[in-house]
């Protein structure tokens, strides 16, 4: 466990319930003083290293918000955070698309189909 320095990236996971996405942000130490770190978006982090047990081993608190941490970016994150942002993505394109009666029976045939090919697959087996 190391203190913060400059150009160290970090990141921060948000969810609103069990049933919400994963939000990840991500941002950049640019400034240090005595004991805080400051992110280029204006997150201000005590520059001292704790057990976080939500997501990572370590966590960086938040000043006044000694609840949310920040942690030191992996690739892990970044493929977590791509798949999170695909799952949003498809999540909004339903939500706001408005299907014709013909594009519903398309989709409903591809799913059959689907489910055809799963329940042979499922004898052959």
């Amino acid at each position: 466990m190391r203190n913060l320095v400059i150009g160290d990236k970090l990141y921060n996971v948000k969810q609103d319930g069990f049933g919400d996405f994963a939000r990840y942000s991500f941002s950049e130490v640019v400034k240090l003083t005595k004991t805080l770190a400051i992110l280029k978006n204006g997150v201000r982090l005590f520059n001292q290293p704790r057990p976080s047990y939500i997501i990572e081993d370590v966590g960086y608190c938040v000043s006044r918000q000694k609840g949310v941490h920040w942690h030191l970016v992996s690739l892990n994150a970044i493929r977590n955070a791509q798949i999170e942002n695909d799952k949003i993505e498809a999540y909004d394109w339903f939500e706001a698309k408005q299907f014709s009666l013909k594009e519903k029976q398309f989709i409903y045939r591809q799913f059959k189909e689907l489910e055809a090919k799963k329940n042979q697959l499922l004898q052959e087996t």
